[in-house]
């Protein structure tokens, strides 16, 4: 054999095994899926830990694959089972539907993924919703205490923003529009990047999230959503309909999760992982046995 068929060979087989991750699972086991964020792990982990314990099912993590939008489409396409995610980005970001209050934006996520063979269950307990964040001696001097407020001053901000929040039709082109926000600036990055930079004082302002861990960490003002713009985006798992009915013990086992998890309980666990370098693993860990959930 030449060297270039061998090269060739080579090159096949890693291709293959980069887009075909999948051939090989064994039976009795599924793909947990995660975003590029702390908080989508720490769910995942979460899940992925009490279908082991719970079900008996060997669970394989697909971590860090990118924004909603990457994750979305490979669960879509079969290629991960069981997700976290959110009830405002299922409705407004996939489907361009409008979203309503916690319940009626529930029972639309449920509805319209149903259609595309994925299965909602019930919200973890906390609505993760977006913000913007600045310093708080800045803030206070200002008396910035709420979007409208902030809006009279925002020309003179640089805002730090995750990507996918830049374009999202639930993001800052709406934003923008409702509260008639003109920034100085804006510069994408990611979502690690936001509080470094703001510390740094390379941005003024971000777009954070209200379970960030960051925010325990860093002196800073969360400002409130006095039009109420943002839609809920209570977190719950999405497991694809043909998983479901596969091993359809799934469904008592995350159902477990209903409403056991609440806002400040979630940005306590991704501080853990964010301010003190903990393991993803082993905080969801401590959360299933400090809920009763594992031993």
């Amino acid at each position: 054999m030449t060297k270039r068929i061998v090269l060739k060979c080579l090159l096949l087989l890693f291709v293959t095994s980069s887009l075909a991750g999948c051939i090989f699972i064994e039976e009795d086991s599924l793909i947990v899926g995660s975003r590029n964020n702390t908080e989508s792990i720490i769910l995942s982990n979460i899940m992925g830990q009490l279908i082991e314990a719970e079900a008996d099912i060997d669970v394989i993590y697909k971590e860090n694959l990118g924004g909603s939008n990457v994750v979305w489409t490979a669960m879509l396409n079969n290629n991960i089972d069981v997700i976290p995610d959110y009830t405002g980005t299922i409705v407004i970001n996939y489907y361009q539907e409008t979203a309503g209050d916690a319940e009626e934006t529930l029972a639309s996520t449920k509805k319209l993924v149903s259609a595309d063979g994925i299965t909602a269950l019930e919200s973890f307990g906390f609505n993760n919703t977006y913000t913007l964040a600045l310093d708080e001696d800045q803030a206070e001097k200002l008396n910035l205490v709420t979007f409208s407020d902030f809006a009279k001053v925002s020309s003179d901000y640089t805002l730090g923003a995750v990507f996918e929040f830049i374009d999202r039709p639930d993001g800052l082109p709406g934003f923008k529009e409702e509260y008639d926000l003109e920034f100085k600036d804006v510069k994408g990055m990611d979502h690690g990047m936001m509080y470094r930079s703001i510390n740094a004082e390379e941005v003024d302002v971000i777009n954070s999230y209200t379970t960030d861990g960051q925010l325990q960490m860093y002196n800073l003002r969360v400002l409130e959503d006095d039009q109420s713009y943002f839609p809920p985006y209570h977190a719950l798992p999405l497991v694809r309909t043909e998983i479901m009915e596969q091993y359809p013990e799934l469904e008592e086992v995350l159902l477990q999760l209903a409403g056991e998890i609440d806002e400040p309980a979630m940005q306590a666990m991704n501080a853990k992982v964010d301010n003190e370098g903990q393991m993803v693993e082993v905080v969801a860990k401590e959360f299933l046995q400090e809920a009763g959930l594992i031993e």
